[in-house]
């Protein structure tokens, strides 16, 4: 009796440690290479095969995670056919409605478990053949994000697109300060496992991906020229103009918040202190004008007839609502649940 309980406690314990070895495999990946995409059904097959042929050429162990931000064709049935046919390699995740790109990022890199996150669009328009020498880069050059560029992409684009694209690149790289990017929106990035664990990613802020990785303490970002191809199924997804100026928008959100975010006073009370600060100086000079006037005899308008006592006062109202937002602003973020949260490398 006794043997048999220890024959099955250690048949127990070997299959334990079995599962546990086997989940401790599943989760370190070499790579997991993330999809978003929305009505792509015709080129999902062709890219998954273009992946899985580099893939075991390298010798890479990976997965693919394909993010269908609610397409309304049939790329969700082709996502479940290929992860029944590779069903250790291929994984997906369906939005109910298509909520955008960053949101389908955001999934997917909480699902990732390779230690190099590879991030393409589902076009075909990125080769990923680009992917071993990003891996390289990450794990051999010691690079934290790698970004791609597409170089020779304009040469068919129409004006209506390589314009605000190289204003919104020449404004990104003013804010951001990373002067060594010169395709921001390239959805081909790689990425250390850690940079995309302490990101998050929301709105529309996919395109600065590099802004958000630098302000999470990831400063060491390079860049890789890649080969850019036409589209060969569907129909591009670019606004042009209408990109540009949300993308500026985004831009100054993300660099505010950044900058101001953790003390808002440092600009709420500095800009409402001036405002005040001059509005009360542009009074004192309407009524010492007014009251030498007076002294002197010398016609004069009242003060409540002339404007620039009006503009004054308003100056002054503007100036004590922007110091009082600021001193809300500090309430809020001192009861932020985020305002102790940092990024720690490492500790011994």
């Amino acid at each position: 009796m006794v043997h048999i309980i220890y024959y099955y406690g250690f048949f127990v314990t070997l299959s334990l440690v079995n599962k546990n070895e086997a989940r401790d495999m599943e989760k370190h990946k070499d790579i997991s290479v993330i999809v978003p995409l929305w009505n792509e059904d015709e080129s999902l097959r062709p890219l998954h095969e273009w992946i899985q042929r580099v893939m075991k050429e390298n010798g890479f162990d990976y997965e693919i995670i394909f993010v269908n931000d609610g397409s309304t064709d049939a790329s969700w049935r082709v996502i479940e056919e290929l992860h029944e046919e590779n069903p250790d390699t291929v994984h997906g995740i369906c939005f109910r409605r298509n909520y955008g790109k960053s949101p389908a990022l955001f999934c997917g890199f909480e699902a990732a478990k390779g230690k190099v996150v590879i991030t393409m669009d589902a076009d075909l328009q990125d080769s990923p053949d680009e992917i071993p020498e990003l891996y390289r880069m990450i794990v051999e050059d010691g690079y934290d994000l790698v970004s791609g560029f597409k170089m020779n992409r304009r040469k068919g684009d129409p004006l209506s697109k390589t314009i605000p694209t190289k204003l919104f690149n020449a404004t990104a790289r003013a804010v951001s300060g990373i002067h060594n990017l010169h395709d921001f929106n390239c959805g081909l990035k790689a990425y250390r496992q850690e940079v995309v664990k302490n990101i998050e990613v929301y709105g529309e802020m996919h395109r600065y991906i590099p802004y958000l990785a630098k302000n999470a303490g990831f400063a060491n970002i390079g860049e890789k020229p890649v080969h850019h191809q036409a589209r060969q199924f569907g129909k591009s997804k670019f606004m042009g103009w209408n990109r540009f100026v949300n993308g500026y928008l985004d831009l100054l959100s993300l660099w505010f918040l950044n900058s101001f975010g953790l003390k808002p006073m440092h600009i709420f009370g500095f800009i409402g202190s001036l405002m005040f600060f001059l509005g009360f100086i542009a009074v004192l000079i309407v009524g010492g004008t007014k009251l030498y006037c007076l002294s002197m005899n010398i016609p004069h308008a009242r003060i409540t007839d002339m404007p620039y006592f009006y503009i004054a006062l308003t100056t002054m109202i503007l100036g004590t609502q922007l110091f009082v937002a600021g001193f809300l602003g500090e309430l809020i973020s001192r009861n932020s649940s985020e305002r102790n949260k940092y990024q720690i490398r490492t500790a011994i």
